[in-house]
């Protein structure tokens, strides 16, 4: 029951599972919530294939990367948006409510994109379904903590993180699928239409948050849901614990009906959740995720694999071992703790960034060269190589670096062999594929490609289960149930900005600095990323929602992070003998 605190291990997993036959209903809100989730994935991974086909069709966001930036960056711009307004709704109008305005907003910006006739219209496009995947990235955890049983309920938040990559994983299945058929990305774009508006229908058959009801005086309402949530020996003692949980914050909110920024800060344990909360959706960010999804063919081709087809299988390898990964996620979450979770993760992350870091600067280093009578079998020479005085000295990365409108040629039958430096276009291209030679605009031919892609993997292999999951589920739970919203929205909210700052910079980065020395700054990153979980994050393993709070309030900082934040946790933990 919510108000009783077991014993969190492998067995949580497997009482997850039964679910199935023992409480599907408890399911069917998990699944139906986390199609949110699934849509956050979905937007995520397909944008970093369509973004291939979109640079074919419109010149000017080939030849500029700030548009191609802005493409992927106006939806995140509208996902902080969504995200700030999302928990002020939330707690206004429901769970539910909130959430079917997130479809409905995705479901707009799905079609607007599909029929986009300009790269205005498609940012357009892009900022509506922004709104959406804000809103819901929020929402949707929030729905299933709050109507999920104590016992299973960081493998069921967990849920919609395996969504997430689930959605991530079927977008490049489908970016794969439309290759070959009229109008590509549009249609890689425009299906998300449908996801969003099969949860449109899904919600509206499906009860609102009990706790939300309690918290708006609907009781006999949240009562009725309780009942189906919790098995009847646990369902009345929920009730009791619930009510008061309800009926204290009520009296807290008696003398200020409204909450402030200033109020909020000035509450030691909400200022403690912010601490922990927000900060995990910093550093999730910030240690590069994003740009790994939105950009994965495209760090695929700078790695050294020239073509769209090829670039995209590949990052479905990646994408099903985040998938992967959010499974190991459900299975460890409740079994070693949020904390050790994620800092095995980060420890990995650090690991799979130096390998990055190697192979890209070997890439960079070590690209072949640039030669006279290569290029000259073309009539189409880049004039930055034809006016250069050291073009003898030119190797592939010079020559994509000396301007946009470049491109490398490879050498026939082998491609570390020196190469061609051209005139970028659909005509240089087609001329170097019919001599059975591979065309490169993004990165170079390399020897050492494939442990690129063993660093990608390596390094998705380790975020998902921890990083990937984990600030979701933290942040679904440790704020007290009066400020969860709008705690949540700000949590939210600092994710989304992070991920605007990374989206929007990464490929600026490595323009400015080079592909290996942006991945040696996502390093020094995850290192603090570790001491910041050390330091401020707390373990909620095991810890009822209503319980929580006084944790936080207890709390002091504690190095030795495989134990309890102090003796008084697990006083708390005795005094709570009631099992699920």
């Amino acid at each position: 029951m919510e108000g009783g605190v077991p014993e969190a291990d492998v067995s949580a997993f497997r009482e997850c599972l039964s679910l199935s036959w023992k409480n599907p209903y408890v399911l069917r809100l998990a699944f139906s919530a986390g199609i949110g989730g699934f849509l956050f994935g979905y937007d995520t991974g397909v944008i970093s294939g369509a973004l291939l086909y979109i640079r074919d069709d419109f010149k000017a966001v080939d030849r500029q990367t700030w548009l191609q930036e802005a493409i992927v960056s106006t939806a995140l711009a509208g996902a902080i948006i969504g995200a700030s307004v999302g928990g002020w709704i939330n707690d206004r109008f429901g769970r539910k409510k909130a959430i079917i305005l997130a479809d409905t907003l995705f479901f707009i910006g799905s079609v607007v994109m599909a029929a986009a006739i300009n790269p205005a219209i498609l940012i357009v496009g892009r900022v509506f379904v922004g709104l959406g995947v804000g809103m819901a990235s929020m929402a949707s955890p929030l729905y299933i903590s709050e109507a999920s049983p104590t016992r299973v309920r960081g493998a069921l938040v967990s849920l919609n993180g395996f969504l997430i990559t689930g959605g991530q994983f079927l977008s490049y299945v489908i970016n794969l699928s439309f290759t070959n058929a009229p109008g590509t990305w549009r249609w890689m774009l425009g299906v998300a239409a449908l996801p969003a508006l099969t949860q449109i229908v899904l919600m509206l058959m499906l009860p609102e948050s009990p706790r939300w009801l309690f918290r708006k005086g609907k009781e006999e309402e949240a009562k009725q849901i309780l009942r189906k949530i919790y098995p009847p020996q646990d369902v009345e003692d929920e009730i009791i614990t619930l009510k008061e949980s309800v009926e204290m914050e009520t009296k807290d909110d008696s003398t200020s009906n409204k909450v402030s920024i200033i109020k909020l800060l000035k509450t030691k344990t909400v200022r403690r959740g912010l601490y922990a909360g927000m900060g995990l959706q910093i550093f999730q960010q910030f240690v590069g995720i994003n740009t790994v999804m939105y950009y994965s063919p495209t760090i695929v081709q700078l790695a050294g694999f020239a073509s769209n087809r090829t670039a995209l299988l590949l990052s479905l390898v990646t994408a099903g071992i985040n998938a992967f990964g959010s499974i190991l996620s459900i299975y460890f979450i409740d079994k070693t703790g949020r904390k050790k979770l994620l800092l095995f993760s980060l420890s990995g992350v650090v690991v799979s960034l130096v390998v990055l870091t190697v192979v890209f600067h070997q890439t960079t280093t070590h690209s072949p060269m640039v030669s006279e009578i290569e290029t000259s079998f073309f009539n189409n020479t880049c004039p930055d190589y034809r006016t250069a005085f050291d073009a003898a000295k030119w190797d592939c990365m010079k020559c994509l670096k000396a301007s946009p409108d470049c491109g490398f040629c490879a050498s026939a039958g082998n491609k570390l062999l020196p190469g061609a430096c051209l005139i970028s276009n659909d005509t240089t291209e087609d001329q170097c594929q019919k001599e059975q030679r591979q065309w490169y605009t993004r990165g170079c031919p390399s020897q050492n490609g494939w442990l690129a892609l063993i660093g990608l993997s390596l390094y998705i292999l380790f975020f998902s289960p921890g990083m990937g999951t984990v600030p979701w589920v933290v942040n679904s739970e440790i704020y007290p149930l009066r400020y969860r919203g709008v705690c949540g929205g700000m949590a939210s909210t600092s994710n989304w900005v992070s991920n605007l700052i990374v989206a929007q910079s990464f490929l600026s980065l490595t323009d400015a600095i080079g592909t290996s020395y942006t991945f040696m700054i996502f390093i020094f990153i995850t290192v603090a990323a570790i001491v910041f979980v050390i330091v401020f994050v707390p373990e909620t393993k095991g810890l009822p929602i209503e319980e929580v709070e006084n944790m936080l309030e207890r709390r002091t900082l504690n190095f030795k992070f495989w134990q309890r934040n102090s003796d008084s946790d697990d006083q708390v933990l005795s005094q709570k003998n009631v099992s699920f």
